[in-house]
């Protein structure tokens, strides 16, 4: 493709819509060499940081979301949204971008529709079940929306939608080669025992956390070894609940895990909060999941993207108030019974999209073709 497209990004706030932007920014990259690409924040929120980190400028927009109790950080939004309007305004006139980008976050709101305005060729891609206020409200005024999931015409125009699945790192999708012994044997456990992977999300982990550990012991008894990332706040915690186990070998406890290709490679069966990243990663690697939705989501969109896949038999949900007293049942029923767990993996492969970034590059470059 011989066209230098310029093409302006803007996705934040959360790990789960700046990583997805930025996977989008470097399949464009990789396709379209010459594309210079602009990446729009929020100021003072983690884009601003990550973005620069990932080699892509960024500008940053005074604006911030309503909140929705009554506070006197809502009598500036007014200020904050005229302000963010008039420079998104600025950044399109000097930037004259071909197509304009959004994956969520308060920044994508004034840019998609000051370039909606414009004229300019938009596109937003939604990965949750339930859509967020900015992707709501950008709806009826972009030209495409790319989603994660089906029926998402109950809240987006039928005509918009083009399914497209979740960008995910490069990594993961090569997870299903490594051999899962290599992997078990890379986090220092036994090679051949039944293995559980729990990992929080990046808001926060901290009740979950403490059901495991309140739990960890009779786990243990069922014969399995786990892998628990917790986080550093719940780090010490964790060790502590382990600390008289007589089991305490089958257990390895970090903060983060660097290599998830090999923690999914190593697992039989993940516990996991249903973020849209979480659940991309793990419709990909066709593992069965038992997912505690985070409360505080916004829009409580993770109890949406977790009920979407228990809806399809391709997963396990447990409310986070109830999991001290409802992991052990679970977990028990599904190490227990292969056969549940092979209808789980054979349901989550049949919701696999094929490279989700392609083809939103894809209906990126229809766009700019249409121009």
């Amino acid at each position: 493709m011989n066209k230098k497209y310029k093409i302006l990004i803007s996705g934040g706030g959360t790990g789960g819509h700046i990583f997805p932007a930025i996977a989008i920014a470097n399949g464009l990259k990789n396709k379209i060499p010459d594309s210079n690409i602009l990446f729009v924040g929020a100021k003072g929120k983690m884009e601003m940081e990550k973005v620069p980190l990932a080699g892509y400028p960024i500008q940053g927009l005074w604006i911030s979301g309503i909140q929705r109790r009554l506070t006197l950080k809502n009598i500036t939004f007014p200020f904050k949204l005229a302000s963010s309007l008039y420079k998104a305004r600025k950044i399109i006139n000097t930037f004259f971008p071909d197509v304009v980008i959004g994956t969520g976050g308060y920044a994508s709101g004034p840019l998609l529709r000051m370039a909606a305005l414009k004229k300019i060729p938009t596109l937003i891609l939604e990965q949750n079940s339930y859509p967020g206020i900015t992707n709501k409200w950008l709806g009826s005024k972009v030209n495409t929306i790319c989603t994660a999931y089906p029926d998402m015409d109950k809240y987006f125009p039928k005509n918009k939608i083009v399914i497209t699945g979740s960008p995910i790192r490069k990594e993961i999708k090569h997870s299903h080669e490594i051999n899962p012994e290599n992997a078990r044997k890379f986090f220092e456990l036994d090679k051949n025992k039944f293995t559980l992977l729990i990992i929080g999300g990046s808001q926060g982990a901290k009740k979950m956390n403490e059901g495991i550990a309140a739990n960890i012991e009779q786990m243990l008894t069922l014969g399995i070894q786990i892998i628990w990332q917790t986080g550093k706040p719940s780090f010490e915690m964790a060790q502590k609940s382990i600390l008289n186990s007589k089991f305490r070998q089958y257990v390895k406890i970090v903060d983060f895990i660097h290599e998830m290709d090999k923690a999914y490679a190593a697992a039989d069966l993940l516990i996991s909060r249903a973020g849209a990243i979480a659940i991309a990663e793990i419709i990909e690697v066709a593992k069965p999941a038992v997912f505690v939705p985070l409360p505080s989501a916004a829009e409580n969109h993770q109890e949406y993207n977790a009920r979407s896949l228990v809806k399809e038999n391709a997963a396990e949900m447990i409310i986070e108030k109830h999991l001290e007293k409802e992991i052990i049942p679970v977990i028990t029923k599904l190490i227990k019974d292969g056969k549940t767990r092979n209808e789980i993996i054979k349901n989550l492969k049949s919701m696999q999209h094929g490279d989700a970034t392609d083809k939103i590059i894809n209906e990126v470059i229809k766009l700019t073709e249409k121009k």
